[in-house]
């Protein structure tokens, strides 16, 4: 599986200095998880058999499975036999779901 998120050097330089005022006690241990969490926000692309499973994990039908990813029972039949990718916040949702089951988003 591959990352939608690109690799940053404007980021990483970032990350090395708050890291360094960290290390001065300039950031708090809090802000720096804060500020790891925020560098961390790339999403994995997700096949077919994986939503699929997903889904049937939860126990939803497709229908239902759509109404809590605010999409339509057509794109969710297209991306479960892949004539259709998720993207965007359909593709974060999926994500989340994957990372901490299906009540963080109901």
């Amino acid at each position: 599986m591959t990352t939608t998120k690109r690799k940053s050097r404007i980021l990483d330089e970032m990350r090395e200095t708050a890291r360094g005022l960290h290390d001065v006690g300039l950031i708090s241990k809090r802000r720096m998880h804060e500020f790891d969490a925020l560098c961390h926000l790339g999403v994995e692309e997700m096949s077919p058999q994986k939503i699929k499973s997903l889904r049937e994990k939860a126990h939803l039908s497709q229908a239902v499975f759509a109404a809590v990813l605010n999409t339509s029972l057509s794109t969710v039949q297209k991306w479960e036999i892949g004539d259709k990718k998720p993207s965007g916040p359909s593709l974060k949702l999926l994500n989340l779901i994957e990372r901490k089951g299906l009540e963080a988003v109901l």
